[in-house]
């Protein structure tokens, strides 16, 4: 695999760039797929202003905002690997309110969050219309492999030791989740960008994933 190292504002301008650039009239679904390390929502966040000065307006929306209630999530306990990979987030939540809306011929009406996680009820966000030609950004973990229909990809590379290092102690049991991730989804494969960030102040472009 070959990368060719950016600096963080390259690396956002380029994407910008191919963001931009997705055909098609209608809505543009990106997917901004990391581990926490890795930085997924500060590279969403960091894309707003870039895109809408290529006139695409833009709006983020945290995966962690489609979490499923404390009583589904933990419900086999509050550490265990597997059903954090498959059970916490709310694929169809998720589809219904923001990436079904954007699709072709759609309404552009989306719901930027569902469920407050920490306060464990719904979060009452109101809904925002995109036009047509906008942008949403969806930032998380393990996102890819679940048939989301996203129209751009990007998966925020960390090999296994460094998200290790970077991991806080109480979030350590997650790693066997991202384990994993890398070998039933492969996101470096399937990922339409790829960025490997083995410390996200020195990002890498993968220009060969040979």
């Amino acid at each position: 695999m070959r990368a060719r190292p950016v600096s963080p504002t390259l690396l956002v301008e380029e994407l910008a760039d191919r963001v931009a650039a997705v055909p098609g009239g209608g809505w543009v679904r990106v997917a901004v797929d990391g581990a926490p390390p890795a930085g997924p929502g500060r590279l969403a966040d960091d894309l707003v202003g870039p895109l809408r000065l290529r006139g695409r307006e833009a709006l983020r929306v945290p995966a962690a905002g489609f979490l499923r209630p404390a009583s589904l999530r933990f419900e086999f306990g509050r550490t265990d690997p597997d059903v954090f990979y498959d059970e916490w987030l709310d694929v169809r939540g998720l589809v219904r309110e923001v990436l079904g809306p954007l699709g072709p011929g759609r309404t552009g009406r989306v719901l930027p969050s569902l469920w407050d996680s920490e306060r464990d009820r719904a979060t009452r966000a109101g809904y925002v219309t995109l036009p047509p030609g906008g942008v949403v950004l969806v930032d998380g973990a393990l996102l890819l492999g679940r048939g989301l229909p996203f129209d751009l990809t990007v998966h925020l590379s960390m090999s296994p030791a460094a998200l290790a290092r970077r991991t806080a102690d109480a979030e350590r049991w997650t790693l066997p989740a991202y384990e994993r991730y890398e070998r039933e989804v492969e996101p470096v494969s399937t990922a339409d960008v790829v960025v490997r960030v083995e410390d996200p102040r020195h990002p890498a472009l993968v220009t060969d994933r040979e």
